[in-house]
Parts: structure tokens; sequence; C-alpha cells
């Protein structure tokens, strides 16, 4: 497929002015005067034109994720079937040097870990960056080529056009050739799926919540299947909040806030209660209710340290690869 005139345009324009748009342009004004074209020339359906509601529109922009200690989103989510995302591009305006720009490649492979799509773009146009996002990202260690197969100078998308759109066209897509290129990539170390990351992450928590009540609690006298249940509540209570938090329905970085304090398990228990009166979730049941089986009267008896629970909180935040936005909330059972 050659490039459309279309391109040819808007790489013209972007060449004749490109000192201007680094100190000048920001991101909005660039996903509208360049990306916008850019991906419509792919054959996405980019203003829904077509009049699609929500779940069928092909292309979704602005996904909340957090990052950084703050959140952000997602500028693009493209898909060719309902609730089904095929890839996310996140924009950047011209002044970042998407090149060698290190937090702007965690992010879009944060994104794209958490939400279990494969292959995800970074671009400010200037570059456009083809991220296989299923390496696990860690931003102590990576840089901005960890995870990048491909990285396109605007000036080569005329001639690599007809391979940019063999990959994200939508009718390359609902034909398999994106699927095709990410099964034909070879698999990297670091490869994992960010389920199975997660549960690792909780196995940890679990052992060391375990170990810390066992040892604060002892003249009670728990049995395991007893601080087993306990382990697993508060898991489970602390990353619905944590995923609460993310979806809006509770306050940004409010479980964070608790790190600094003391007596946090305290704090928390006063979330949960909170937590079980605005939801009305079997989780959060701690008292007799004669419309509820089964009160958890052991977890506010109990004592856990500070330093556990500081750990497990400092995981659910920035630098955490997870972005809960795309995780779905699952039991730690």
């Amino acid at each position: 497929m050659p490039a459309p005139d279309r391109i040819k345009q808007l790489v013209e324009t972007f060449e004749q002015n490109i000192n201007e748009y680094r100190f000048n342009k920001n991101e909005t004004e660039l996903r509208r005067q360049f990306l916008d074209p850019f991906f419509e020339a792919l054959g996405w359906d980019i203003d829904n034109k077509q009049g699609k509601d929500e779940r069928h529109k092909e292309a979704a922009h602005e996904f909340s994720v957090e990052i950084d200690g703050a959140q952000k989103k997602a500028d693009y989510a493209f898909r060719t079937e309902k609730d089904i995302f095929d890839f996310l591009v996140e924009a950047k305006k011209p002044s970042v040097n998407v090149e060698s720009n290190k937090d702007a490649a965690f992010q879009i492979r944060s994104y794209g870990w958490s939400a279990k799509l494969p292959i995800n773009i970074l671009t400010d146009f200037e570059h456009f960056a083809i991220y296989d996002c299923r390496i696990r990202p860690n931003y102590a260690k990576d840089d901005a080529k960890t995870g990048r197969i491909e990285l396109i100078h605007y000036k080569d998308y005329i001639k690599r056009w007809d391979e940019i759109a063999k990959l994200f066209s939508p009718d390359a897509i609902r034909n398999g050739g994106l699927a095709e290129y990410t099964d034909g990539l070879k698999t990297k170390k670091g490869t994992q799926q960010v389920d199975d990351a997660f549960l690792e992450e909780i196995e940890g928590w679990r052992e060391a919540l375990a170990k810390n009540i066992a040892t604060r609690n002892k003249a009670k006298n728990l049995n395991e299947e007893q601080i087993n249940f306990a382990v697993q509540m508060t898991i489970d209570r602390i990353i619905f909040l944590r995923i609460a938090e993310e979806r809006g329905m509770e306050k940004y970085r409010r479980l964070f806030e608790l790190i600094d304090n003391t007596g946090i398990y305290e704090d928390l228990l006063k979330f949960f209660a909170q937590a079980d009166e605005r939801y009305n979730s079997g989780l959060f049941h701690f008292k007799k209710d004669k419309n509820r089986e089964n009160p958890d009267t052991l977890s506010p008896a109990l004592e856990i340290h500070d330093k556990v629970l500081k750990d497990i909180l400092k995981d659910l935040y920035y630098p955490s690869p997870y972005a809960f936005t795309w995780i779905t909330p699952t039991p730690s059972r």
C-alpha cells in the first residue's frame, strides 16, 4: 500500500515547522493536527463519524491510568471488535525525545502490559516507536530501548507506510496481521503475563502477612485456617480499594497516604468499615446483620505491624508497573 497524499502532506508540514513544534506544540495540538489524520489515513474512524456506541467505536480516547504518582490518560485505544482493544497509542509533544525518554517508554509499556496488549505505540510524530509490552516493566533497570521493536523516523513514513499499514490498519488487524506479527516475535527474557506477575506479588504479601499475624497475635492461639483467612481478606480488601481509587470511586492515593502514619492497620479497618457502608459488599462484612451471615469478627481483633502494610501499599503505586485501570479485580484466594 503506497502512502496516501495526506501522509505526504503531514510529513512535509512537519519537516517545514519541526523546530517551532519542538518549542511551541503541545500534545493536544499534535494529536489533532498530525496523529488524528495519521490514523485516519490507516483507516480508523477517529471521530466516530459512524456514530457507534461507546462499546463499538473504533477509536477510544483518554483512558485514565496511574503513572508516576498521578492519574494520566492513554491517548488512543483502537479496536476492531466491541469491548476488545487491539493496541494503545501514547502521544507525546515534540519537545519530548521519544527515542531516549525513559519515562515515556515506561508509561506505554505499563499501559500495554497491564492491559494484556502485546504491541503498542509511543509517538510524537517525529518518531513512531513500537513496543513489545509483554516484558514486565522495571523502572529502575529499563531504559527507552527496553522492549522497543521499531523506531521509525517521520522521514521514513512514506517509504515504510506499507509496513505500518500491514500491522496497524483496521483491515490488517481483522485479517490477523498484528497477531501474526506478534506471534513471530522471539519471546524475550522477562516476558510474563500481568496476571502471573501480580499473583507472584500477592504471594509475597501473603507470606509476609501470615508470618506477621502469627507472631504478633500469639496470645490468640490462631490456627492455620484463621491466619490464612485473615491474610486473604486483608489483601482482597486492599486491592478492591486500590482499583476503586483508579476508577474514581474512592479518593485517589488514599491508601498511599497511610504510609507515613503509625497504626496503619487501624486506619485500614476504618476504610474497610466505610467501604461496607458504601458498597454493601460481603468483602467488608464485619457486623452482625439479619440480612447477611457470617460477619468477619476475626480481622478487626488482630494486630499487624506497620512495616508489612507499608511494603504492600508501596507496591500498589508508581514505580509499580501495574496500571490498575486495566487490572480486573480477582480474589487472592
